[in-house]
């Protein structure tokens, strides 16, 4: 076992949490409820890691928001039995279950608001699957943090923004993604709004008001800043101490070159997300590794650090050739073509009037499953076949006036004049015939033409034989209902066609550490290593192979943050943090589980 020796002479905290994403946000928050004096390290010069470039959605089962609405914990359970494919650690597992509601209540408890959203399991024909265990946080006004730390909050993609400017919330992006009756309207107000937001026009650019992920993390940091917390940014992680019996006592961090520690009293909580950014760990740990830069996180920013400190001194790793895939695209970047940009298609693939094919020309999946699911079928094709990633989204007039394409947006927000000339032919593909189209991306004629053929009749009868693509209600959610009688599925026949090639892109890693139920690192022999902890990417997920539901990371996470916190606080073992614990009206961890 390797270490970088005692803290001794350093600063001092009852934790330390390594990472700003909601996973340490959470850890800190209730650590620092608890009465523990509280340090996060962040190596981005902002804070809100992943968590604030996100959705902003948590997958919380049996939260019973709007009281009992029938789930439960067995339901959960169930659900959960009947999608996960590998070997899970089952406590680990139905601790999450349990958890996860007592921290949403604790969450409300600090002021900040959540609500259900209609958002079905990703499963949904599995038994116990459900379509309000998504729960998201509501438009929070970011000058609320101060204007020091307004500024300071990652900002949320270009993506995430209508013409990359203004904030959309998850209803005002699905009406105006499917350009659904007064979209027009919707897009009018926002743009007012923003410009008649004079006081903040003089602090920023940004738009004050902070949506899906940044309202996630933005009404969560008022309340970690709120309770003293102290935030370091770009202050990186550089290793553990360790003292001589094998626990945790410190980090070794960095500032602009200058190295130095930082003892932890009671616990170090690490959260500094997982791996997608180190393509030695991605060749290490996937069966295909793809290339960091396909990712749809944060650029440069989860490399694994925190993961091989922990594994410096000695521990052990799980679910690590998973990750949490989804469908993403490449396009120069607007005002500087030598750079590129990382567009997710997460349901461009499954839009009606398209379809998606291997190298072979044959299709592999159900278009319009779940991003996850897209992107675990094209590692199995890929390594079936040898002609996956990338794939090719396929489509024709019909769908490029009306959907995007990854970031080639529809013609009413971009037409064919607008369209950079390097684009056409390199990134985006188009041709009068659907053979000039196999010529020019090397798809062979016969097999894509019988596909279409294919597609072309499963639009008349409704019925896709082959994958059941738009027969379940996750896949109509996000179809056209005025594409009838399957919402995702038209035909293909309106000229031009067009093709882009779908590379598999990822949300972050599913795999890392290896913790127990109450959050702690196991070491090679399955033994917590003292003083030790992890949440979120940073661990492995309890869902092994499988992605149940919106927020089925940010879920995990945040649970797994508060019950981190609150191992810590009841081994810390003193009058102040057992009263807190009291008070908070949430029982010890050791009671929750008897």
């Amino acid at each position: 076992m390797s270490a970088l020796g005692n803290c001794e002479n350093g600063e001092s905290f009852d934790v330390v949490v390594v990472g700003s994403g909601s996973a340490g946000a959470m850890a800190a928050l209730r650590s620092a409820d608890l009465g523990l004096k509280v340090l996060i390290v962040e190596k981005a010069h902002k804070f809100g890691g992943t968590s604030a470039t996100s959705g902003g959605v948590m997958w919380i089962p049996n939260h019973r928001l709007d009281g009992d609405r029938g789930d439960s914990r067995e339901a959960a359970l169930a659900y959960l039995d009947a999608t996960i494919g590998v070997a899970v650690n089952r406590e680990r597992l139905e601790a999450f279950v349990d958890e996860a509601p007592r921290m949403l209540r604790f969450l409300q408890s600090t002021g900040v608001q959540v609500a259900a959203a209609a958002w079905p399991d990703y499963f949904p024909d599995r038994g116990g699957a459900r379509a309000d265990r998504s729960v998201i946080v509501p438009t929070f006004d970011g000058r609320r943090l101060g204007d020091g730390r307004y500024a300071l909050m990652r900002e949320q993609y270009n993506r995430f923004k209508l013409f990359g400017r203004y904030a959309m919330d998850l209803t005002e992006t699905f009406t105006l993604m499917m350009q659904s009756k007064g979209w027009r309207m919707v897009a009018g107000r926002m743009i007012g709004r923003y410009w008649l937001d004079r006081p903040t026009r003089k602090v920023s650019h940004r738009d004050k008001r902070f949506t899906q992920g940044a309202a996630l993390m933005g009404a969560t940091y008022e309340q970690v800043f709120a309770r003293g917390v102290e935030l370091r940014l770009e202050t990186a992680l550089e290793g553990l101490a360790v003292d001589e019996g094998g626990r945790v006592t410190g980090v070794e961090v960095s500032r602009f070159g200058r190295r130095y520690s930082v003892a932890a009293r009671h616990g170090v909580v690490l959260a500094a997300g997982g791996f997608e950014w180190n393509q030695a760990l991605r060749d290490r740990f996937y069966p295909v590794p793809g290339l960091t830069r396909h990712s749809s996180t944060p650029e440069d920013g989860n490399r694994g650090e925190a993961l091989v400190a922990a594994e410096a001194v000695g521990a052990s790793t799980e679910h690590t050739e998973q990750g949490w895939w989804i469908p993403t695209m490449t396009l120069p970047m607007k005002g500087a073509s030598n750079f590129h940009e990382i567009h997710q298609a997460a349901f461009d693939v499954g839009r009606p009037w398209s379809v998606v094919v291997n190298r072979k020309g044959l299709r592999f999946v159900d278009e319009a499953c779940g991003y996850d699911q897209f992107g675990q079928a094209m590692v199995r094709d890929q390594l079936e076949t040898g002609a996956n990633c990338p794939c090719w989204l396929i489509f024709d007039a019909k769908f490029r006036r009306k959907f995007s394409a990854g970031g080639l947006m529809p013609t009413v927000h971009t037409p064919e004049h607008k369209i950079p000339a390097d684009w056409w032919d390199h990134y985006v593909f188009r041709a009068s015939t659907i053979e000039d189209l196999c010529a020019k991306t090397h798809l062979p004629v016969e097999a894509v033409r019988q596909t279409i053929a294919n597609m072309n009749t499963y639009a008349k009868t409704g019925v896709d034989p082959e994958f059941g693509r738009g027969m379940n209600p996750y896949d109509q959610m996000f179809g056209d209902p005025s594409s009838r009688p399957n919402p995702n599925i038209g035909p293909i026949d309106t000229a031009p066609f067009y093709a882009v090639p779908i590379n598999n892109g990822d949300l972050g890693t599913k795999g890392g550490l290896r913790c127990d139920a109450r959050a702690r690192v196991l070491d090679g022999e399955g033994r917590p290593i003292a003083g030790l902890y992890a949440a979120g990417n940073n661990s492995g997920t309890p869902f092994g192979d499988t992605y149940p539901g919106a927020g089925a990371t940010i879920g995990p996470a945040m649970t797994f943050g508060f019950v981190a916190a609150n191992d810590i606080a009841e081994r810390a073992g003193n009058g102040r943090v057992g009263s807190a614990l009291e008070q908070s009206g949430i029982p010890a961890f050791a009671e929750m589980t008897k």
